[in-house]
């Protein structure tokens, strides 16, 4: 494991504290959050205490099945990404970074595409990734004729890295394709909801996600099942057989509860056959792209990169 951006690890580690001492004032994320939080952390941005931004780039559309996305489209466009957004399957919105996805499309050169998937417990497992599978069928059957273009991309941040993964094998087992998205980006997801090792003993401390706010996301995502049924492969990619999928990259913080799952993930990734790009940033919390931090500004500067070329 080589551990990326260590001249920054003052600065990541400082805001980490202080993002530690100011916990109080921000609403806990629980097993069972009264509708009071979930309104909350549902209407601010992810990691904020302030509703996000909307842009008028932002194109709202319908895609197939009554899948809402939300689409930005530049001037030029070499690709189209889609992507899932992060909030534990509970909350985050299609339209929760439009700053930062216009940023995306217009550097990148790429027609992104963000998924207003159903949320939990409203709508638990497998409302979610039916959402994400119908939208990514729809892009491979029509971005040619919506975009231009059929090369395709895919990725997302925590409960979307999942469920980025969760889609590229429900289109590979359900409707035998594979090769339709040429790459995959995954930003700290979760990929074993029985919980690994560093999930398990990450402890309390009060970053943007810790043992009890993983364990509480599993719950409302897929209430009644136990850990046994949370290792099943269509639950759990990190047990799924992951032959047949795109090139990787795949991120996450040393601070990070979930570790553990990419760095399980990118050795079993590799092991089916596929090249994987793993960055393990030092320091770095849960979420960490949602702070204006240098690890930051260096890692949406790879991730453009990344999807540019792939």
């Amino acid at each position: 494991m080589t551990i990326t951006d260590e001249d920054c690890l003052a600065e990541t580690l400082a805001f980490n504290k202080q993002f530690e001492a100011t916990a109080a004032s921000r609403p806990t994320r629980g097993e069972t959050p009264d509708a009071t939080v979930l309104a909350t952390l549902r209407r601010n941005r992810l990691g904020g205490n302030t509703p996000p931004v909307r842009l008028p780039q932002g194109q709202d559309r319908v895609a197939a099945g009554g899948v809402k996305v939300r689409a930005f489209v530049p001037d030029r466009v070499d690709g189209v990404y889609l992507h899932i957004h992060g909030g534990g399957w509970a909350f985050g919105s299609a339209g929760g970074q439009d700053e930062r996805l216009w940023h995306l499309a217009e550097q990148a050169r790429l027609a992104v595409v963000s998924i207003e998937y159903r949320l939990a417990p409203e709508h638990p497992f497998p409302a979610g990734p039916d959402d994400c599978e119908a939208a990514a069928r729809w892009l491979v059957d029509h971005a040619a004729v919506e975009f231009g273009t059929q090369r395709l991309l895919i990725g997302g941040e925590s409960a979307g890295a999942h469920l980025s993964v969760m889609t590229l094998l429900r289109l590979r087992d359900r409707h035998g394709i594979t090769g339709a998205f040429r790459a995959v980006h995954l930003l700290f997801g979760p990929y074993d909801l029985s919980m690994t090792p560093s999930q398990r003993s990450f402890g309390s401390k009060r970053l943007l996600s810790n043992t009890d706010t993983v364990r509480g996301s599993y719950e409302l995502f897929t209430p009644e099942m136990g850990a046994e049924q949370r290792r099943d492969p269509e639950v759990s990619p990190l047990f799924a057989d992951l032959v047949g999928l795109p090139p990787a990259r795949i991120v996450v913080g040393t601070e990070d509860p979930l570790l553990d799952d990419s760095l399980f993930l990118a050795q079993r990734w590799q092991t089916a056959g596929a090249p994987v790009q793993l960055g393990v940033v030092a320091g770095a919390m849960h979420g960490f792209t949602l702070f204006p931090l240098t690890i930051t500004e260096r890692e949406l500067r790879r991730e453009r990169d990344f999807l540019a070329t792939a």
